[in-house]
């Protein structure tokens, strides 16, 4: 795991449960770990619901000004280099699709800094509409380079469909996610499965099990 790592994709995808796991895995490995969450477009699945949380998980959370409020505007500060200097992990959960990216560009001359020690992973979930086939989701990742103003440099297959999924859905998937990484060149890094049927696909490459940390409001 990169000093700096950077999570993309989707509205749905997962990316803000994986971001989570991502620095609780972090600070389990006893990393000095900080998420920055920069969803400034949903207002609902956000890092900065998860503070109590990182606190018990000594984790440093990063949340845009007007985080727990019914206001949901374009407003986060923070200093990637002094944040970088003193930690060991620092996690930036970006929002969904380009409009989400126009944020990180934000911070595309600061982070580049960091480009050698820094990983700008897209994630992805075939059962998300809109990104369901490869060429839609490398579409879609390609415009939030642009947005950015800053390059992937790694795949994260997310596919599934919250506590409905199986192994079979995982499996499944493997195509899709193998498909979008031969389109762009990137590697395809993990594949997410619930902790629960973590032992029922061991035959998955790169398989990373994850707790389902943000569920919708009718699973609560």
């Amino acid at each position: 795991m990169k000093k700096i790592t950077i999570i993309t994709g989707h509205y749905g995808t997962g990316k803000t449960n994986f971001s989570v796991n991502l620095a609780v895995k972090a600070a389990r490995e006893g990393r000095r770990t900080a998420i920055i969450d920069l969803d400034l477009v949903n207002p609902y699945f956000r890092t900065s619901d998860f503070q109590t949380l990182f606190e018990e998980k000594g984790i440093q959370m990063i949340a845009p000004d007007f985080a727990g409020s019914n206001l949901d505007m374009p407003s986060v500060q923070f200093d990637i280099e002094q944040l970088a200097g003193s930690l060991d992990c620092v996690m930036i959960d970006v929002g969904g699709d380009d409009a989400g990216a126009v944020a990180l560009g934000r911070f595309a001359e600061g982070l580049s800094v960091f480009r050698d020690d820094m990983d700008m992973l897209y994630v992805v979930n075939q059962r998300r509409y809109l990104t369901s086939s490869a060429d839609e989701a490398v579409k879609l990742l390609y415009e939030i380079e642009t947005a950015a103003r800053m390059k992937h440099t790694g795949i994260v297959n997310n596919t599934n469909l919250g506590s409905e999924t199986t192994a079979d859905i995982i499996r499944q998937s493997a195509g899709f996610a193998q498909e979008i990484s031969a389109k762009t060149g990137l590697p395809l890094l993990y594949t997410t499965c619930p902790e629960e049927i973590s032992t029922d696909i061991r035959d998955v490459p790169d398989l990373f099990p994850v707790r389902v940390y943000v569920k919708p409001v009718w699973e609560l």
